[in-house]
């Protein structure tokens, strides 16, 4: 069978399960980021179904339409924004400000560098909407308010009601579609510059948020070796703080590397927390997933089927994983258990509660 078909079918299958899950799971638990990730993952599968059905059957203006709004532009951006409302009670405020601001700067910069025609002054409302909306969840993040990813919501639904409409009024060229013609894959080339624009804002704020979220959230619940001290107080004299949050994107990495070994004696002893391993294997689902996208914007679409495929695997293998996010097997929609309900270990749950989260910023953070 081509590969065109089952590969990304396959990619369809997995993100639409998933979606199924999260769905079940926020009828039980009811948390917003569950939701938000839900709608993220059957954009995922609606979009590798675009893909497989044009590669069986042929395709269309509208399939080719419904493949760019719900991969090129919403998937990533939805799960971005759930993984903000994940971590809205902590200090990852800063580092969603910090893509949000970087894919407004993006976005000008492929206006610069692809000058599509005929965009006027979008490329400057995007990149001021983003810097005007990066400082306030910056302002609320220091203010220890967690009503910041309300504004992160702001952008995402923004941009998705925006790029609906520039879809809906978009005139494409005949045939209404457009392909690699090495790769048979589709390409975005017939889509106006405003809305193909819009595809950095998105995915750029949201591919951020996911994949560096992740690490985020398994750096704050593993043992830490904190080589380079920082403090996100927002009680220290103005200077100081600025110049740790300058530093802070440093520090954390340099910790986070620090701190693996110590990561993995805890996962042997039993002791480390699920949500580690869980967000580490999210992380690389993120991670695979912008890859691919950055190959093929490039012109590079060998590996993009390939790249989504790894992707949806990993994202759904990290919350199997996480014993927080997925408690019980059982039949979805139903009380029917598969499985008893697991829990962490008297050790992880220990280890967890001893780590002193203020330093590294994470004021609060508590299970979801």
């Amino acid at each position: 069978m081509n590969a065109l078909v089952w590969l990304p079918g396959l990619t369809s299958i997995i993100a639409l399960v998933f979606a199924l899950a999260l769905i079940d799971q926020w009828r039980t638990r009811r948390q917003p980021f569950q939701l938000i990730w839900a709608l993220g993952m059957l954009f995922y599968g609606l979009a590798s179904g675009c893909e497989a059905i044009g590669g069986a059957a042929g395709w269309s203006e509208t399939l080719y339409k419904t493949w760019y709004l719900t991969g090129a532009l919403w998937t990533a951006a939805w799960l971005g924004l759930g993984t903000a409302f994940l971590l809205g009670r902590t200090r990852f405020g800063y580092s969603f400000a910090l893509g949000l601001f970087l894919a407004g700067v993006f976005t000008f910069l492929t206006q610069r560098r692809f000058d599509y025609p005929g965009v006027g002054l979008a490329p400057l409302s995007y990149f001021i909407a983003a810097a005007i909306l990066a400082i306030a969840i910056a302002v609320e993040t220091y203010f220890g308010n967690d009503r910041w990813p309300r504004l992160a919501a702001v952008a995402v639904i923004g941009a998705s009601i925006l790029s609906a409409v520039l879809m809906v009024t978009a005139t494409l060229a005949a045939p209404g579609w457009a392909l690699d013609p090495n790769t048979q894959a589709p390409s975005a080339e017939l889509f106006p510059g405003t809305l193909r624009l819009l595809t950095p804002f998105m995915n750029v704020t949201g591919g951020f948020s996911l994949a560096f979220g992740a690490l985020f959230s398994a750096y704050v619940f593993m043992p830490k070796r904190r080589v380079l001290d920082y403090s996100l107080d927002p009680h220290q004299p103005g200077d100081h703080f600025l110049f740790n949050l300058l530093i802070s994107p440093v520090a954390i990495t340099v910790n986070l590397v620090a701190s693996l070994p110590g990561a993995v004696r805890a996962l042997f002893a039993g002791k480390l927390h699920s949500r580690v391993p869980a967000t580490i294997l999210i992380a690389i689902g993120a991670f695979a997933a912008s890859g691919g996208d950055a190959l093929s914007r490039f012109g590079i679409t060998d590996y993009f089927q390939i790249g989504k495929f790894i992707a949806a695997l990993f994202l759904f293998a990290g919350f199997l994983v996480s014993i927080e996010a997925f408690r019980q097997f059982r039949v979805p929609f139903t009380s029917i258990g598969l499985g008893g309900i697991r829990h962490e270990s008297a050790g992880a749950t220990e280890l967890a509660a001893s780590i002193d989260d203020l330093n590294d910023g994470a004021h609060s953070e508590a299970p979801a």
